[in-house]
């Protein structure tokens, strides 16, 4: 990792140093929604890509950001669900990974603003995700022309909507990408001990912070709040892609067995020396870079073979 990357990961390491205390009732001065407003400025840094525009849409009641490449390639769509532990985060955050996408795919892609906790604890983002993808649907759009992508919390969700929309008897995508996946609330993984202050953006107890602001009064173990409990038969074929250096380690490596043991095709990619989302930085970073490129030619042929 070079020194510039190093400057940025710091800077999203202390991005977010007064939510604990909020969220602990320590702070009562520091509102939610600066905290909000600050972390979406900083992440906002990572810039979108020449040759796309973003526009806001309405996803059926859910709030979103669509995003459209100059040159489209496909009918294909992606639906992109952004990470912030379910507590911050918003589409104007992720214009870089989203404009990304839509560059690297030729096609368009949707980033849902789904409520966040602790004002709408569990399972409310789940619930709006959901509905912005059946609207999806409900545009006429085949459920085999729909990709889903998301980071953190949102690579998480790549897998509990797709788990909610089997539920709801709703039509399947055609593939899923789930970035450095919040996959198990419980944080039992190994890696949440032998990877603790590796990790240069989370540690366990702020985890358990968050997650119960989260979960409220919800078992960390519900299916759709932590993936590797939920039942993932029948899903379409999913990427896992998780860095070496992450706590979530040996819980995104959970969720990947969990779907290949419940036949799921699945692919793990486990990134040396890599940290949360590295992806965020592919243009100061080449696995950044790489790990972009290769989670469009997961989806790429995820679509394709959905298709014949």
């Amino acid at each position: 990792m070079n020194t510039k990357v190093q400057a940025a990961v710091q800077t999203w390491a202390n991005s977010l140093s007064d939510l604990v205390p909020v969220l602990k009732g320590i702070d009562t001065t520091t509102k939610m929604s600066d905290i909000r407003d600050s972390y979406a400025k900083m992440l906002a840094q990572n810039p979108a890509p020449a040759g796309v525009k973003f526009e806001a849409v309405d996803m059926g009641g859910v709030p979103g950001t669509l995003v459209t490449p100059d040159e489209i390639k496909t009918d294909a769509v992606v639906m992109y669900i952004h990470g912030g532990a379910y507590i911050v985060g918003r589409p104007d955050g992720y214009h870089g990974i989203g404009g990304n996408y839509a560059k690297m795919l030729g096609a368009r892609v949707y980033m849902p603003d789904y409520r966040l906790a602790p004002e709408h604890k569990f399972p409310a983002s789940i619930d709006d995700t959901l509905r912005a993808y059946e609207w999806l649907l409900e545009q006429k759009i085949p459920a085999n022309k729909i990709a889903i992508s998301g980071e953190s919390a949102g690579g998480a969700m790549v897998v509990s909507v797709m788990v909610a929309a089997k539920s709801k008897g709703l039509p399947l995508p055609a593939v899923g990408s789930s970035i450095s996946p919040w996959a198990n609330l419980e944080h039992t993984g190994a890696s949440m001990s032998n990877r603790e202050g590796l990790d240069p953006l989370n540690s366990k107890p702020v985890l358990d912070i968050l997650a119960r602001a989260f979960l409220g009064d919800t078992l960390a173990n519900h299916p759709l709040a932590s993936p590797v409990f939920a039942d993932v038969t029948g899903l379409p074929p999913i990427l896992v892609q998780i860095g070496e250096n992450e706590l979530m380690l040996s819980d995104a490596m959970r969720l990947a067995t969990h779907l290949a043991d419940n036949r799921v095709r699945v692919n793990l990619e486990v990134w040396p020396a890599m940290f949360h989302a590295w992806h965020f930085y592919a243009t100061m970073l080449p696995e950044g870079q790489q790990a972009m490129e290769s989670s469009v030619r997961f989806i790429e042929a995820g679509l394709a073979n959905a298709n014949r």
